[in-house]
């Protein structure tokens, strides 16, 4: 096998892998959240709903972003395969990790009251904030050992302390939770991340690193490399949550909380189910392009591959999602919630320029261009917004979803031009001719749904749904050698 067809075997492998784990991620969330529902009910669960979103957001301040800073420095100094090269580097990362945590946890026992009185709108809940507080410094723990199994690339033992992190703290809540009811929330969140850190800390223990001690000008050069880095991506994100925020203000003073509603509910699907691909194929991606960040020929070769497999997967994701579009928000929602079937059809078509702007994007931060990077967020943050305004302004709901994939589609051009100018990056004409055919069939499918026949309308949907699913399989088996590598398999049970 070539080592073209290597490279893409590995992230459709890769993809595979974390794509199975982040399934069944979403049924322990889906079981958890019946639980909660069953055992303690709609209160019980909004409790729950405030206190998590209260400390991400204390947790994604003060944890400075080496979740990402860090995978980056470790994968660039990760050198053939020798871990003493990178011994420092994890040792460092593993302590800032715990000196952030400390600060996220002294921060809220600090601001406990204030914090209560913001999110609940009184003092009632200023012990629990105090005992939860230590959840952000196990999380901050985990975050240091899954960064070290990440940026090393140890895709299975990462998968595998995801999986049975989540599993584990499953487990733990259900028991509690059936006896203590509402009052099992506290131990339950603290227990539940207590369960997620040690399992993170087995399976960072197999990577055998001799102890290692770096001097303090070694420690505070790396640190302030990794945290500056940290800084900027965490500005990024609030930048992101500060965009969103005010387009909800909006939404709500235009058209009512109801309206808000519909954004967000039309947004998690884009987002959370959807866009749920990108988290997981980034997982591989993002240390593998940090590692060869510094030769631009290696770098645009990876973010070519990467960006060709994940058009293909997410084709037929989009055309089966805009078949279907109906019945996932009867699902998922209620009958009312299909006020949001115009919004997420314009915003699905948007995935196909998002996963290979997403691609490109990583170049940035991959080579550590902080100016740039907070350039790109800045503008594309207020392009986002602008035309989020302009949209719900004069196209309610529908226009929302034209904006998102008018965002996407200036997000697309504007980091090929920086790319292109900056690192040389260019797609060749193979990967466009393949990119065009995706484009229409997802184009296709979308016209269909004006069909006014419904017998002809979904008929034809169904149809794109093979044809894109045979064309995916046609084009990965060219990259990927799907054929050998099946008929691998059955030679092999044969035996």
């Amino acid at each position: 096998m070539s080592d073209s067809k290597t490279s893409y075997h590995r992230i459709v492998k890769t993809t595979s892998l974390f794509g199975g784990v982040q399934f069944f991620m979403i049924i322990i969330g889906v079981i958890r959240t019946k639980c909660i529902a069953v055992f303690i009910g709609p209160e019980g669960m909004g409790i729950i709903s405030l206190l998590n979103s209260a400390m991400n957001l204390v947790g994604g301040v003060t944890g400075l972003g080496i979740e990402t800073s860090g995978v980056k420095h470790l994968s660039s100094s990760y050198k053939n395969d020798n871990l003493s090269t990178i011994a420092s580097v994890a040792a460092l990362i593993k302590k800032l990790a715990v000196l952030t945590g400390i600060l996220g946890c002294v921060l809220v026992i600090l601001f406990s009251s204030w914090l209560s009185q913001i999110t609940f709108g009184n003092s009632n809940h200023t012990f629990t904030f105090v005992f939860i507080s230590i959840t952000l410094l196990f999380r901050q723990l985990m975050i240091g050992q899954l960064v070290v199994l990440q940026g090393l690339r140890k895709m299975r033992f990462l998968a595998k302390a995801n999986f049975y992190g989540n599993g584990l703290g499953l487990l733990v809540s259900i028991p509690l939770y059936y006896y203590y009811r509402i009052d099992a929330i506290v131990p339950t969140i603290i227990v539940a991340s207590l369960a997620s850190l040690l399992v993170s800390f087995y399976y960072s223990k197999k990577i055998p690193f001799e102890k290692n001690v770096f001097s303090k000008e070694q420690g505070n050069a790396e640190g302030k490399s990794i945290i500056r880095l940290g800084i900027l991506l965490t500005l990024s994100g609030l930048l992101t949550l500060l965009s969103t925020y005010l387009i909800q203000i909006f939404v709500g003073k235009w058209g009512g909380l109801e309206q808000v509603g519909f954004y967000n509910a039309g947004f998690t699907l884009l987002n959370s189910y959807v866009g749920v691909i990108f988290t997981v194929m980034s997982t591989d991606y993002f240390p593998r392009l940090a590692f060869i960040s510094a030769d631009n020929e290696k770098v645009r070769t990876s973010v070519v591959q990467q960006s060709f497999v994940s058009i293909l997967i997410i084709t037929p994701v989009i055309i089966l999602f805009l078949t279907c579009i109906p019945l996932i928000v009867k699902i998922i929602f209620t009958p009312e919630f299909n006020a949001i079937i115009p919004m997420v059809c314009f915003g699905i078509i948007a995935m196909l320029f998002r996963a290979v702007s997403w691609s490109m994007g990583y170049i940035l931060i991959a080579k550590g261009d902080s100016k740039m990077f907070m350039r790109t967020a800045v503008g594309f943050n207020s392009i986002s917004l602008i035309l989020n305004v302009l949209g719900y302004y004069y196209y309610g709901l529908e226009g929302l979803g034209f904006s998102f994939l008018l965002y996407y589609f200036i997000h697309f051009l504007g980091l090929k031009i920086i790319t292109k100018k900056r690192y040389g990056f260019y797609f060749e004409s193979d990967f466009y001719n393949t990119y065009l055919i995706c484009i229409l069939l997802c184009v296709a499918t979308f016209l269909f749904r004006y069909l006014p026949n419904p017998i002809l309308k979904y008929g034809l949907m169904s149809l794109m749904v093979v044809v894109s699913i045979v064309f995916v399989l046609f084009e990965m088996n060219k990259k990927t050698a799907l054929k050998e590598l099946f008929n691998a398999i059955i030679k092999k049970k044969n035996d």
